[in-house]
């Protein structure tokens, strides 16, 4: 059988679902390369800042990658304890002044939709009643989610990717074409699948001006939601760029309270003025979180900032030669990409099979 030599650029989830799902296939020598890894806290490595969780934020035309996802995390949370995925309600509240608008205050305009497509793809999907509702607020939805302790699933991706063979090296790379010679085999790479995140915009070989940073800062606290709710409200008052949620993370992850979403903005330092007005919000949405005793009664375990790979026109996932190499992009999920990462992947295999196909047919 021939081998097909692979290197993963970048070890966030997207990168790390690609290399398993590539591993999974016989004949792939895998390598992972780079600069951060599970473990690491650093604003420019998104993934273990996220909440994480499931919100679907597409809009139904570009749904495929939260769709495909879905089946696999909601069989984690059920079937693989080990994997730090739980199962929770998701609580989605539109204000009246949002719906009024025509626009949501932050995460997605579709999320917040009043007749929103995600319907048909959770199977408990209801929609509030009038006595279920806060001051303010229109409407609301209710459905089973799942939400990730990131600092648990990250190894695990990274365990099942071990048992499978692939291989992960530290690296730095000012250029995309380096990677093709990072393979732990000692053979120059088939192919490359740059999942480099944030810094697509940099790297050489790809410096794609269309991404840019979003700004999300949160606090994590060891209080947990009463009745295991995960809320989301369409929009704050309050600065622009501000937004509000709260999930309490599987296996003793705490609660992950938030947040920001800041398009633009490289500052990687918690701002103190925002963390309170953080904390304020949770305690007015979940009552319960502090006991009644208002941000006092939070225990902090840190405040935190990550920078969410955002891109204009949306995801990359699309496939071209560099310098000789064939390279598989798979970048600028922003916010979603944990909850499109396994329908990513599932695009990646697909564009790895048509450069095999290219192969062939010059044979």
């Amino acid at each position: 059988m021939t081998t097909t030599t692979i290197v993963v650029l970048g070890a966030g989830v997207s990168g790390l679902t690609c290399a398993l799902q590539l591993a999974r296939r016989q004949g792939n020598a895998v390598t992972v390369v780079a600069k951060h890894m599970p473990g690491d806290y650093d604003t420019e490595y998104t993934s273990p800042w996220a909440g994480a969780n499931v919100l679907p934020m597409a809009d139904r035309a570009n749904s495929r990658w939260e769709r495909r996802t879905w089946p696999e995390l909601r069989r984690l949370a059920k079937e693989v304890p080990a994997a730090g995925i739980h199962l929770q309600t998701a609580r989605v509240l539109r204000r009246e002044k949002d719906v009024a608008a025509g626009a949501s205050g932050g995460l997605s305009d579709a999320l917040f939709a009043l007749n929103p497509w995600y319907q048909e793809l959770m199977d408990d999907y209801r929609e509030l009643g009038r006595g279920e509702l806060g001051a303010g607020m229109h409407s609301g939805c209710e459905f089973t989610s799942v939400c990730i302790n990131t600092a648990v699933y990250l190894p695990w991706l990274v365990s099942q990717c071990l048992a499978l063979g692939v291989v992960f090296k530290r690296g730095v790379l000012g250029h995309i074409s380096e990677a093709a010679g990072l393979s732990h085999t000692g053979r120059k790479a088939d192919l490359i699948v740059n999942a480099s995140g944030l810094l697509a915009c940099r790297l050489g070989g790809v410096m794609d001006p269309a991404v840019y940073p979003v700004r999300g800062q949160i606090v994590v606290v060891r209080n947990e939601a009463p009745g295991g709710i995960m809320l989301a409200p369409s929009g704050v008052d309050g600065p622009e760029g501000e937004i509000s949620y709260a999930m309490t993370r599987a296996a003793g992850g705490g609660t992950v309270i938030g947040g920001t979403y800041q398009k633009g903005n490289w500052d990687g330092n918690p701002d103190w003025n925002t963390a309170v007005r953080i904390m304020q919000r949770a305690i007015e949405l979940l009552p319960g979180l502090a006991d009644g005793k208002g941000i006092e009664g939070l225990s902090i375990v840190r405040h935190g900032v990550g920078l969410r790979p955002g891109r204009e026109g949306g995801v990359r996932i699309e496939k071209e030669v560099i310098d000789g190499t064939w390279v598989v992009h798979n970048y600028g999920h922003a916010g979603w990409g944990y909850q499109g990462s396994y329908g990513c992947a599932e695009r990646v295999l697909e564009l790895v099979d048509e450069i095999a196909g290219l192969a062939k047919s010059k044979l």
